[in-house]
């Protein structure tokens, strides 16, 4: 069997390497989040909760693309740990607004400040201008998947 010549393609391919940077990545962030009582989940939530000032339960769902329902079991999680508060919007009752509490917002600052230690132990064999442009060459590349994938959505949805 012949195999067949693969035109305009790049010398190397990275989504291999990709992925295990990312293996690497992930386990090592797991392995900081437990002892913290995070999963990489929660640390997402309390991380839009912050960077939004709260959420509506409902906007929290489509920022997090998850269904209502895994989002209320996910904010149940952080609320029994005081991590988040869920009370009546002043404007509309039947909406609940979500909000980190300060417990939550140190937390989430441990959980970083951790993170980062993993990121410097997982990309060590870079310089820190290599690193910034690894930062920007990924933001590229997402910024442009985003775009083409609005692109091709029928009504525009980004």
């Amino acid at each position: 069997m012949s195999s067949l010549p693969v035109v305009n393609q790049p010398p190397h391919r990275c989504g291999a390497l990709l992925g295990q940077l990312t293996r690497r990545l992930q386990t090592r962030s797991e392995s900081v989040l437990t002892p913290l009582g995070l999963r990489p989940r929660h640390l997402i939530a309390l991380t839009v909760l912050r960077d939004q000032g709260g959420s509506s339960q409902q906007d929290l769902a489509k920022t997090l693309e998850m269904d209502g329902t895994n989002v209320v079991g996910l904010l149940n999680d952080l609320e029994a740990e005081n991590l988040i508060e869920r009370r009546r919007s002043p404007v509309d009752r039947r909406r609940h607004v979500v909000e980190l509490t300060d417990v939550g917002a140190k937390l989430l600052a441990r959980a970083e400040f951790a993170l980062a230690a993993v990121e410097d132990e997982v990309f060590s064999g870079l310089t820190d201008e290599q690193r910034e442009t690894l930062y920007e060459l990924l933001q590229q590349a997402t910024n442009k998947t985003n775009i083409e994938a609005c692109r091709e959505a029928l009504p525009p949805t980004c």
